[in-house]
C-alpha cells in the first residue's frame, strides 16, 4: 500500500499507509489529522485544507487551476508548494510523498 508521509503543524511526522484515488485531503482527515479542517469538504471553496508539497513530488501533480490558485491567493502562508490537499489526486506513484499542513489563517 502506498504511503503519504505528513508533518503536522508541531513539526511531528505520521506516516499514512493510503489508498489510492482518493484525495490527499480525505486521507489526512480521515488518519485523524484534526488540524487539517477541510471545511468545505473537498469543493475546492475554502482553502483549509492547505499544504506545502515537497518539491519531489511537484512536477508529478496536475497543474493548479484557477479556482485553487485564487483560494491559495487569500493565505497568508503560500508559498511556491502551496497547494489544496482536495485537489490531489493520491495514486500509486506518489508513493511516500511528503506534505506539511500550512499554518491556519
Amino acid at each position: 500500500m502506498p504511503t503519504l508521509i505528513v508533518t503536522k503543524r508541531d513539526g511531528s511526522e505520521q506516516s499514512i499507509d493510503a489508498d489510492t484515488n482518493v484525495s490527499v485531503m480525505e486521507i489526512i482527515r480521515d488518519a485523524g489529522v484534526d488540524e487539517l479542517l477541510a471545511l468545505c469538504g473537498g469543493c475546492c471553496s475554502c482553502a483549509t485544507c492547505h499544504i506545502y508539497v515537497d518539491e519531489k513530488f511537484a512536477s508529478q501533480l496536475p497543474e493548479i487551476s484557477a479556482d485553487e490558485n485564487d483560494l491559495l491567493d487569500s493565505s497568508d502562508h503560500r508559498n511556491a508548494s502551496s497547494r489544496l490537499s482536495c485537489q490531489i489526486n493520491f495514486t500509486s506513484a506518489l508513493d511516500g510523498m511528503r506534505v506539511t499542513i500550512a499554518p491556519e489563517d
